[in-house]
């Protein structure tokens, strides 16, 4: 047994110990192993609201109710600022629901995500979001320039691990929609908190040559004055476990690379990253002598 001292929950308040701020998280194996840390806390969402804003469209289009390759049109209504690419293209602008979509989390388009809310509905979004079991999860608006200190929506590290946790499984929507979210969130471009101490040769495949399907992430961040989130999945050969982390009370505000947050949260991602790695796919060693 490990000593009590070097648990893997001790371990990562170690890691903590010089953070002045408050990070939360929520990590499971999906082997019956949950790392909890405040987890129930509710955050300022930000923008990993819009994963549920994502599971919407495509529970929609399941049930008829919605089209992937719906035509939506930006309009003067949606425009925001901040994050994203649309705004560079002026109103008028024309694209399908689906990439708009993969916009709005690949590059975290805040208009397309507004021209999403339109076509499915806040209320719609907030009953799926009931419906996959993220009690404590609500999106309040949309987004808009003139009302940054509002929130836009709540979350909690539990509910955003839960839904990621559904996505590993195949659950969420379905596995064929499960398996077509995974691809878009493994484009995310915004995740220094998730993988910013792992190892580069897996996480910039390209560059290294390593094998893209060996060891990968599929995840969502976002950040606001109040908060800096990061949350999904990794996946390895002995299969995919899931991460949130949320950070406030910090008293940087600025959006910089080496924000305490993400120094710190990456260092949890790591120390996550390598228990599950040593032990094949869990986070804490078996002693029953089972397998599997």
């Amino acid at each position: 047994m490990p000593h009590p001292e070097l648990t893997l929950e001790k371990r990562i308040e170690a890691e903590l110990c010089g953070l002045d701020a408050t990070l939360c998280l929520y990590a499971d194996d999906l082997h019956g192993r949950v790392i909890e840390r405040g987890a129930d806390r509710v955050f300022e969402s930000a923008s990993p609201i819009k994963v549920f804003v994502l599971g919407c469209l495509f529970a929609k289009a399941a049930a008829g109710t919605a089209e992937l390759d719906a035509v939506l049109t930006y309009e003067a209504k949606h425009f925001v600022d901040g994050s994203g690419m649309l705004r560079a293209l002026g109103t008028g602008a024309q694209l399908r629901a689906l990439d708009a979509a993969t916009l709005m989390i690949v590059c975290s388009d805040n208009i397309a995500t507004n021209m999403l809310i339109d076509y499915l509905g806040l209320a719609a979004i907030n009953e799926f979001i009931a419906a996959v079991g993220c009690p404590n999860t609500r999106l309040h608006r949309m987004l808009a320039s003139d009302n940054w200190g509002a929130p836009l929506g709540s979350i909690t590290p539990r509910d955003y691990g839960h839904f990621f946790a559904r996505l590993a499984k195949g659950e969420l929507v379905s596995p064929a929609a499960s398996e077509a979210m995974r691809r878009i969130f493994r484009q995310q471009h915004y995740n220094q908190m998730f993988i910013g101490s792992l190892p580069p040769y897996y996480t910039d495949a390209e560059e290294s040559g390593a094998d893209p399907e060996l060891i990968y992430t599929a995840t969502k961040s976002g950040s606001m004055d109040a908060c800096r989130n990061d949350g999904g999945l990794v996946h390895t050969p002995y299969g995919d476990y899931v991460l949130a982390m949320m950070c406030t009370d910090f008293k940087n505000k600025l959006e910089v690379n080496d924000h305490p947050a993400f120094l710190y949260g990456a260092r949890v991602s790591r120390l996550l990253f390598d228990q599950y790695l040593a032990l094949e796919g869990r986070f804490e060693r078996r002693f029953d002598g089972a397998e599997g």
